[in-house]
């Protein structure tokens, strides 16, 4: 007979004795299982004794987490967490540097523990921590030179403490003062610094501007970029990484009107250049944490282009209309006229024909053609870089459409303004960047002005697509279309280089787009007459049963999430799997991402699904509505589900990716007997629908399948010549 479900077998360990083996009946008090070990081993007090899970993590057992405690579990009997922190407490503070050195190594390690946190923050632990960074540190300078790797093992302990203690979210970062940003900051300034204190500094230096509107302002006092930049020219990536984080996060918090500055001062120091041979062309392989903060620095920059995109022209102002007379001056290489040459109407007459030619909606105003935003004032911008910096291929284009037929021209005007509002969107200029997107790329990393580079390669597309589509007038928005379509493929192979993007784009011309088209529509070709409307209905509920299959063996398989907190590379993993019976959920925390299944015996929790009541995705997830810079990332929303199970409790994910959403949703949703209505479940069912169809209708290529069934043939006179077998 199998042991009740609220009993588990452990191993209790106690220094010095031999372990016990007993059961602990998880519906007695937590107490009440401390006072019957410590019973066991005649020790007194038990109130200032704990059980803790004897695994690399040393976490206390509580009345939240006992659940925790798997059968066959070793546990470790200790001192309990408030009496481990009083000693903590008062061992840090000792005069003895060996001792001190100790204690701040077994601090660092039990902070991680949020049941030890609790306690040594009500200690005012954190303060003590502060005043020793601010000054205690000072006593050992002298020390410095003859104790060097001692010194620096102590502050890099004494930072990871502090570092652990805050990411609990359990004290603000507001209640910090000026003299501790200051020597934070002097660990980050200094050119020779031991590794492990300058990557906690940069840490704390990032979550203090993150969390803090205040501190921002008084970090970036003490913080300069090109005190930065020296971290980026070492070989140490994680180095790098904190050191990319500082710099979003000034870049992220800094008020708009400084954000201009504060990049111009980027392109002095040379920023784009030194990451691009010291990181993105370095011969180490990019982990995805680094990926992640040049896809966030890559947004911000783009970002910037949002107060020219949003900028009206005002058609009044002579300054705004000097670069539309300067586009005009380059295309038809024609000098300012002096005033008295030829009458006012003749000057109009000639500037409409001209403006006619170079392509703008309102020929008698072009400036009005930039009222619209987005893109406002950035086409211009764009227009006129192109103008100057690639001027015979500005010239060619102008010159070539204004000798064709007016139905026939591609007008550069207008094509450039909504050039200009198709790159914005696929650039995501003005939106804020995803919490978990590595998805960056290095050809913008190439060039200060990647975004006008990256215009003038696309509107010299747009003019070779428009002549070789043939269009019209009334074909743009096709064009647009396609070259949207040219510029996403050739994005997505991630080429290195802008001219490698370019060759791209030569090799993904209208009649390969076609081609392409033309492929993906016979992939996913829908026939539409009677009888093979009803082979796909019949064949349908044996593909969805097929994709339910997959989903189900996808979630045996398990997957890895990764739990966001406001320091998102200092963030646990945890892994969910389902059981190869399909009843119960296991789940636990990870160390690390794993490199392949994670059993089920090493992941602690469980869920049996029968519990389940209900997924929920999106903005109705809790910890959507918790997280107020989640909530507004959509990105992230849209990889957010949680299962909600017993007494109104959840269990929340953050996919990976939207691939891995849509399985988990799926197998949630096939094990509650409810429709599977993910986007990549329309797809699959798309494509294996038609593979399935295409192989049963293969013995019929060629024959026309009728509309109606054929009419049944009359009956035979007789059946003579029927053959009786028997």
């Amino acid at each position: 007979m199998p042991p009740p479900a609220d009993i588990v077998k452990v191993a209790i360990e106690w220094p010095g004795a031999f372990p016990k083996l007993m059961e602990i009946d998880q519906k007695k008090p937590l107490s009440s299982v401390i006072k019957e070990v410590c019973e066991g081993w005649s020790l007194g007090n038990h109130e200032n004794f704990a059980l803790q899970h004897a695994d690399v993590t040393n976490f206390y057992i509580t009345e939240k987490n006992r659940n925790e405690i798997k059968n066959g579990a070793i546990l470790l009997l200790t001192s309990s967490p408030t009496q481990t922190a009083q000693q903590l407490h008062e061992r840090i503070q000792s005069s003895s540097m060996d001792a001190k050195l100790e204690a701040l190594k077994d601090l660092a390690s039990s902070s991680r523990d949020i049941t030890f946190a609790q306690e040594f923050i009500n200690l005012d632990g954190i303060s003590l921590l502060t005043q020793m960074v601010e000054s205690g540190t000072e006593r050992y300078q002298k020390l410095q030179k003859i104790m060097k790797p001692c010194f620096g093992d102590m502050l890099s302990f004494m930072l990871t403490a502090f570092v652990e203690l805050m990411d609990h979210g359990i004290v603000s970062w507001d209640t910090f003062s000026v003299a501790f940003i200051k020597k934070i900051a002097s660990y980050v300034n200094k050119s020779a610094m031991d590794v492990a204190v300058l990557q906690r500094s940069l840490a704390i230096l990032e979550s203090m501007v993150l969390n803090s509107h205040d501190l921002y302002q008084k970090v970036a006092q003490e913080i300069t970029i090109g005190q930065l930049i020296p971290h980026l020219q070492g070989v140490d990536q994680d180095i790098q990484t904190y050191t990319i984080a500082v710099i979003n996060a000034l870049f992220l918090k800094a008020p708009a009107e400084k954000r201009q500055e504060m990049a111009n001062i980027l392109a002095q120091k040379q920023l784009r250049s030194i990451i691009l041979s010291n990181v993105i062309r370095s011969n180490r392989s990019m982990n995805s944490e680094m990926a992640h903060q040049l896809y966030v620095l890559q947004v911000l920059t783009f970002n910037l282009l949002e107060d020219r995109m949003m900028t009206m022209m005002d058609p009044q102002d002579q300054a705004q209309r000097d670069i539309i007379f300067e586009l005009r001056r380059i295309a038809f290489d024609v000098e300012c006229e002096p005033n008295n040459s030829g009458s006012i109407e003749k000057r109009k007459s000639m500037y409409t024909r001209d403006y006619k030619k170079l392509g703008f909606i309102n020929h008698v105003n072009p400036a009005v053609d930039f009222t619209q935003i987005p893109p406002g004032m950035l086409a211009l911008d764009n227009m006129l870089y192109f103008a100057k910096h690639q001027q015979d291929a500005y010239i060619r284009i102008v010159l070539e459409n204004s000798s064709r037929e007016d139905k026939h021209e591609c007008p550069f005007g207008r094509s450039s303004i909504e050039l200009t509002k198709m790159l914005c969107e696929i650039l995501k200029v003005g939106e804020l960047p995803s919490e978990t997107c590595p998805d960056f790329h290095p050809m913008f990393f190439i060039h200060d002005r990647s975004f006008e580079e990256f215009f003038c390669i696309c509107i010299q597309l747009l003019n070779k697509t428009w002549k070789e589509m043939r269009a019209t007038s009334e074909d743009f928005n096709k064009v647009m279309q396609v070259v949207k379509e040219q510029i996403m493929r050739a994005l997505n192979t991630k080429p290195n280089s802008l001219d490698q993007f370019k060759s791209k784009l030569q090799n993904l011309s209208y009649t390969e787009i076609l081609k392409i088209r033309q492929s993906e529509r016979m992939n996913q070709e829908d026939f539409q007459s009677r009888p093979i409307l009803e082979l796909r209905e019949k064949i349908q509920p044996e593909i969805m049963e097929l994709i339910k299959q997959q989903r189900l063996n996808r979630l045996c398989e398990g997957t890895c999430f990764r739990k966001i907190s406001s320091r998102r590379r200092q963030d646990k993993f945890w892994y969910c799997r389902l059981s190869p019976n399909h009843k119960v959920l296991h789940y636990g925390d990870l160390e690390e991402s794993p490199q392949g299944e994670v059993a089920h015996d090493s992941l602690q929790e469980k869920l049996p699904v029968a519990d389940i009541k209900a997924v929920v995705t999106g903005k109705d997830c809790p910890h959507m509505k918790e997280k107020g810079a989640l909530k507004q990332n959509k990105e992230v929303l849209e990889l957010a589900f949680s299962i909600l199970y017993e007494s109104d409790e959840y269990l929340n994910f953050i996919a990976p990716d939207k691939n891995e959403y849509c399985v988990w949703t799926d197998g949630l949703n096939a094990l509650l007997g409810k429709e599977m209505t993910s986007d990549r479940t329309k797809s699959d069912l798309d494509t294996l629908l038609s593979m399935e169809m295409k192989l049963r209708l293969l013995d019929l290529e060629n024959i026309q399948i009728p509309e109606a069934p054929p009419p049944i043939p009359k009956e035979p006179s007789n059946y003579d010549f029927v053959y009786d077998c028997n």
